[in-house]
């Protein structure tokens, strides 16, 4: 009972304090109680927050698998995994971070991942058709602009820009998390990447692309080490965090062979030349960009897509790459906390 009382007092005290830092003019933001954070609404069996939307396709009907934890009235975060085709497990650590801050999170598996529906039909594996499938999902789960927070992280900032780009409309904050905007120049970064590689290992590599023997146990025993370990998640492929390797080898290879291509530098799927460098200047919404400095992305690029939207911010995480949510951890929670918090106050661009 005492550590509950002294938690429920630190909760009211950094209320106190966040509120008496805030602007007449802005709106006062205040952690909420764990009472109404962790408050169940749903009416019927409860199910830990797990919901089943169904989803209308050109190939019919299919359910999608949804979870939420916490409830926040005006911080709704619906998170778009990357992959394509892995699922939303990765990312579970920040469980460890946005509730504290009275931030809901809504885990999503796309269709074809995870716990949803997998028609098993490559046809589906649209850009296009995702949106839309999004956009019900949004519906279905009761988001609209004054609590509707979409994080997209790899092929997720992909998904997410796309989103933004037809229904910004309903968004009150957008997050591209490791992404460029534009897949050609993604597969011109991964070629700086590769020259940064040992010459003997690339070869090695490139062999055996060129062999299109990708299944060839080599091929992973090469990248994993070179890089895995120095682009993707710079730790020990032994100490890659539970949640990640769980999430990454339950990869749909169909979907991810389908929309990136087979190979690991550059994209040759159905995505290779996707590009929306010049429609992103039409995007109104707070929106924030991250990008790591070891990142399989160009950071350089994603720095410059704060300056193309008219309301931008720029996350930088210095000692991290692709899943800089993990290798620069503190840098990337705080930041993303910041930003949504910030924007819930009124705010449109954050300085991070």
């Amino acid at each position: 009972m005492k550590l509950r009382t002294l938690i429920l007092s630190a909760v009211i005290v950094s209320a106190a304090c966040i509120s008496a830092c805030v602007s007449p003019a802005a709106k006062p933001y205040e952690t909420p109680a764990f009472g109404d954070y962790f408050k169940d609404t749903t009416s019927g069996v409860k199910t830990g927050g797990v919901q089943m939307v169904t989803i209308n396709t050109p190939k019919g009907k299919f359910r999608v698998w949804t979870k939420k934890l916490g409830n926040s009235p005006t911080m709704k975060l619906l998170l778009l995994n990357g992959g394509p085709g892995a699922t939303h497990e990765y990312f579970e650590c920040m469980e460890s971070f946005l509730p504290a801050k009275g931030i809901e999170l809504i885990y999503y598996d796309q269709l074809g991942c995870g716990n949803s529906d997998n028609p098993k039909d490559t046809t589906m594996w649209d850009l296009a058709r995702y949106v839309e499938e999004v956009e019900q999902v949004r519906q279905a789960l009761h988001l609209d602009k004054d609590n509707f927070y979409l994080l997209g992280h790899s092929w997720g900032g992909i998904l997410a820009t796309e989103y933004a780009l037809k229904y910004q409309a309903h968004l009150k904050g957008l997050i591209i998390s490791n992404m460029m905007v534009s897949c050609p120049d993604y597969g011109k970064y991964s070629e700086v990447l590769a020259k940064q590689m040992d010459p003997k290992v690339l070869a090695q590599i490139r062999d055996i692309e060129a062999k299109k023997d990708f299944a060839n146990p080599n091929y992973m025993g090469l990248l994993q080490p070179n890089f895995y370990e120095k682009h993707i998640l710079r730790m020990p492929g032994a100490d890659w965090p539970e949640p990640v390797t769980r999430s990454l080898g339950k990869t749909n290879q169909s979907l991810y062979v389908t929309m990136q291509g087979p190979s690991e530098f550059g994209i040759a799927g159905k995505l290779a030349n996707w590009d929306r460098k010049k429609e992103i200047k039409s995007l109104s919404v707070p929106t924030l960009s991250i990008g790591g400095e070891y990142d399989t992305m160009d950071p350089k690029h994603m720095a410059w897509i704060a300056t193309q939207v008219q309301n931008g911010s720029y996350l930088y995480c210095k000692n991290g790459s692709h899943m800089s949510m993990y290798d620069d951890q503190r840098t990337y929670m705080r930041g993303l906390s910041r930003f949504i918090t910030s924007v819930n106050k009124g705010l449109k661009k954050v300085e991070l």
